[in-house]
This record gives structure tokens, sequence and C-alpha cells, in this order.
């Protein structure tokens, strides 16, 4: 099998996180979340994912992409032809999981991991990927002129990392350019970001969040007319996501529930309609 060297910068080396929280899910008998495709990833790069092993945040991390995919999945069931675009996409699979053979689909991230990524995955006439910085403005006009509305931006794990001005410059310039639209993201409270050396995955790269964000409410007097459509915590799941979980995970959580803990607590899962 062949080896892929995976030589990212600091911030980007964090999408091997999720990957690999995915890939472990898949081996388990009862899981939440089925993706054959990172197991075969995982295997094809050379890298140290054993110092992710056995950590309650790949847990985590799995959930939040159940909950992104749902969104998605909502998206298209209601507008087929529309386009979505995966901001800082990393090595995501989840074109394969949700995708409608329909839509149009651009997968956004740095050129050094779309550079790993062209070694998985190649582009097809509905489906696009572009090196650029989330914070470029050429990123939107390519695909303002490639595809039409209505459009979902997936933002998972990305923005955190981001200073606030830089976060408050990508909102407006997906509400500026694509009004309407459909964000999903996730914020980091000032409790997580002060903690973040004690943090399990963390701990174990040297990217740190940068971005606090105490209530994603403010994300609405941002830019006029934002609203807030959705904003969850991992013990605070949509009913039929939870539902539908191991009930292993729904014990879990109950208990975390319970504890009130702030790492817990101050990271939420958020829908924002970008109006």
């Amino acid at each position: 099998m062949t080896q892929h060297s995976a030589r990212l910068g600091t911030v980007q080396e964090t999408l091997l996180i999720p990957l690999y929280g995915r890939a472990v899910e898949n081996r388990k008998q009862d899981a939440a979340l089925r993706d054959p495709r990172a197991e075969e990833i995982v295997a094809s790069i050379d890298y140290d994912f054993t110092r992710f092993d056995n950590l309650p945040s790949l847990i985590g991390s799995v959930l939040r992409t159940s909950l992104f995919d749902r969104w998605v999945a909502d998206f298209l069931a209601t507008h087929p032809t529309g386009t979505v675009v995966e901001i800082g996409t990393g090595l995501n699979t989840r074109y394969d999981r949700v995708g409608n053979g329909r839509a149009r689909w651009f997968d956004l991230d740095l050129p050094d991991v779309i550079e790993l990524r062209r070694a998985f995955f190649e582009d097809t006439p509905r489906r696009t990927m572009i090196a650029a910085s989330v914070t470029d403005r050429t990123w939107t006009e390519a695909v303002a002129s490639q595809a039409e509305g209505p459009y979902f931006f997936a933002a998972e794990a990305v923005l955190p990392y981001l200073e606030d001005s830089e976060v408050r410059h990508v909102v407006d310039l997906l509400a500026n350019r694509f009004p309407g639209s459909l964000l999903a993201l996730d914020t980091a409270g000032p409790g997580i970001i002060d903690t973040q050396d004690q943090h399990d995955a963390l701990s174990k790269v040297d990217a740190r969040m940068r971005w606090a964000c105490a209530d994603p409410a403010e994300l609405t007097s941002w830019h006029p007319g934002p609203q807030l459509l959705a904003s969850h915590t991992l013990t605070s799941l949509p009913p039929a996501m939870h539902t539908e979980l191991p009930t292993p995970y729904q014990e879990m959580l109950a208990d975390l529930a319970t504890q009130q803990l702030a790492q817990v607590e101050e990271y939420r899962l958020n829908l924002v309609q970008l109006t």
C-alpha cells in the first residue's frame, strides 16, 4: 500500500484528529457513524495516529460530524440541486455519506491540505476542490461563478482556529456574496480556549484555537439580518439524533450532562442563516 506523508501546517494537522475518529468509529460493531473510507485513508498516511488512541474527544468529533451530516442532508432534501461548500474540508468524506449526485459540491482548504487530499479524491463534474484560505475573497467568486444557490457552507473545526477579526471577515464574505445561505459552524467558549493546553487531543499537537465565542448568538449582531437557527452542545443534541445513537453513547452523554463540564457546555454546534 502506498504511504502518503502528512506534510501539513500546524493548524492543518488537526484535520487528522476527526479523520482518525471516524476510522476508529467505523471499526465498532454499533457505531454512531460509518466511514470505511476513513479507515482506508488512515492506513495510507504515514503518521503516528496512536497518539490519539482512547481520547474522549474522538467521540465528540464523530458526533459533531454526524450532526453536520444531518444538516447537510436536510438542506439537500429541500434543495436537491443546491450547492454545498466544505470550508476547511480536510480529509472529510461527507460527500460519500450524504451527497445525492445532483448537488454541486466544493471542497475548500489550504494548498497543502488539497495536495494531500488529491491523493485520495478526484474532481468530478459535480465536485471540485479549491486550494485557498477561507479568508481569501477569490474562492467565493469561483464558487459563485460555477454554481447557483441556494448554498450551504459547512465549517467544521475551522473557524475557532482563526482570530476574531478573521471570523468576522469570513462571515461578512459569506453574507455579502451569498445572502440567504446556511452556515454550520462550531464555537468554543473562553473556558475551552484558556484550558486547551490540557485538552486530550489538542495537547498532542501544536495548533491552538484563538477565537473565543461565549455565545453563538453574537454572530447575529455582526451583520444585518443573520438568524441563529440551532445551537447544540454535545449533551443537548437534537432529539431525533440522540434517539438514534448507540445506547452506550446515550448513557455517556447523560452522565456528561450531570457534570456540567465547561469543556462540554462551552462547545457548541451551530446553524446560522445569513439573511
